[in-house]
C-alpha cells in the first residue's frame, strides 16, 4: 500500500493510483472504500481521516508506505499510525510560516507533564502560550489542545507531551525524530525524561538505542541528531522513609522531596504511621502523594497538585531536588536558560 500526499503529488503519481477527493465523503464512505483495498494500490489523498483508516488497516508491513510529495520522502504506515495515535501529528505536512527557537520535551505522563510543566514556570519564567510557531503546528488541533502543554519565553517556545510509559517516551522520540526528516522541519532541542527503572545505564542505553537508526553524534548534554539535539533526562532520586514503600525512581520520588524539604511531610507523618499501622505495610509513594494532597487544602487530581505545589515551593528547595537528581543542566538547557 501507498499513500501519496502534500502539495506535488503529480510526479508520484502514475495511472494506477486511484485520486481520492477529501470532500463531501462521509464516514462510513470512507470505511466502505477502505474495506474495499487489497493493498497493492496506490491512493492519492489529502484526507486526513482517510490516512488514519487506511494507516490502522495497513500498518503492518515494511512496504506498506506514506510518501510526502513536499520532499519525497516516505514514513511507514505503522509510523504514520503511532504519530497519528499518540502525538496527533498531521501527517499531510504543508508547515508553514515564521520560524522560532523551539524546544520540545517528553515525559512519561499527564503528572509528568505537570509537574515539568511547573519547573520551567517556576525556575525559567516560561508562561503558557496559544500562539504556536511553525514549529508545532504539525500537532493537530494545536489550540484545543488538552494532551501537551505549549509554554513561552519571549521568543523560545517549548511544548512537554506525555508519551504512555518509559517505552511510549522512547517510540515517540524515534517517530518525531523521523517526521522532522520527512516533512522537513526541526526543533532545536529535544528533552527525553524517563525513570531509572533498572539502572541509569539502561536508561541511557535505551535512548541510544532508538537513535542508533538515525545519523547522530555524542555531545557533553546528550546527543546531536541532525541539528537537534537529545537531551537525556533520567529521573532517579531514592526517597528513604521508614513510613514509604520505595521500589524504582519516579517523578513522584522528587515530589517526595520537594515536599519533605517544603514541610509538607512532617506535617503529614502522623496519618502516615497511623495507615501504616491501619494497612500493616508501609505506604507507596501516590499514597502518600495523595494524603499530603489532601493535607495540602487541594482538592482537584494529582497532576493540578503536581503543578500548583511546585508553583508555590521555594526556589531553593525547587532547585536543590532537581540538582540533586542531576536534572537542572538538561533542564536549563532545554529552556535555552544561562547558566
Amino acid at each position: 500500500m501507498k499513500v501519496i500526499t502534500g502539495k506535488r503529488w503529480e510526479s508520484f503519481a502514475d495511472e494506477d493510483s486511484t485520486l481520492f477527493p477529501e470532500y463531501q465523503k462521509n464516514r462510513d464512505e470512507l470505511i466502505n472504500f477502505v474495506d474495499s483495498l487489497r493493498g497493492n494500490e496506490t491512493i492519492v489523498t489529502a484526507s486526513l481521516e482517510l490516512i488514519d483508516l487506511v494507516s490502522t488497516r495497513f500498518r503492518k508491513g515494511e512496504e506498506n508506505v506514506l510518501v510526502y510529495s513536499n520532499t519525497g520522502k516516505s514514513l511507514t504506515l505503522k509510523e504514520v499510525y503511532e504519530l497519528r495515535k499518540y502525538l496527533e501529528f498531521d501527517v499531510r505536512g504543508g508547515f508553514s510560516g515564521e520560524k522560532a527557537r523551539t524546544s520540545v520535551l517528553f515525559v512519561e505522563g499527564k503528572t509528568d507533564a505537570k509537574f515539568f510543566k511547573a519547573v520551567f514556570k517556576k525556575l525559567f519564567e516560561f508562561k503558557e502560550s496559544r500562539k504556536a510557531p511553525y514549529q508545532f503546528r504539525f500537532i493537530e488541533r494545536v489550540f484545543e489542545r488538552d494532551n501537551f502543554d505549549l509554554l513561552r519565553r519571549e521568543d523560545f517556545y517549548l511544548a512537554v507531551i506525555p508519551s504512555e510509559g518509559n517505552s511510549g517516551v522512547i517510540r515517540n522520540l524515534g517517530n518525531f525524530l523521523r517526521a522532522m526528516e520527512v516533512f522537513d522541519f526541526t526543533v532545536e532541542r529535544l528533552g527525553v525524561a524517563i525513570d531509572i527503572d533498572e539502572s541509569r545505564e539502561r536508561a541511557i542505553a535505551s535512548i541510544a538505542g532508538k537513535l542508533s537508526g538515525f545519523e547522530h553524534e555524542k555531545t557533553p548534554i546528550g546527543y546531536r541528531v541532525g541539528e537537534t539535539e537529545v537531551v537525556p533526562l533520567v529521573i532517579g532520586l531514592p526517597f528513604e522513609d521508614e513510613t514509604i514503600e520505595w521500589k524504582k525512581p519516579t517523578v513522584e520520588d522528587l515530589m517526595l522531596h520537594l515536599i519533605a524539604k517544603e514541610g509538607l511531610l512532617e506535617r503529614i507523618k502522623p496519618g502516615l504511621k497511623a495507615l501504616n499501622e491501619s494497612l500493616g505495610r508501609k505506604l507507596k509513594p501516590k499514597e502518600v502523594m495523595y494524603l499530603a494532597l489532601s493535607a495540602y487544602g487541594h482538592w482537584g487530581n494529582l497532576e493540578g497538585f503536581y503543578e500548583l505545589f511546585v508553583m508555590r515551593s521555594r526556589f531553593r528547595n525547587l532547585k536543590a531536588v532537581l540538582r540533586e537528581a542531576g536534572l537542572m543542566e538538561g533542564l536549563r538547557y532545554i529552556a535555552f536558560a544561562e547558566r
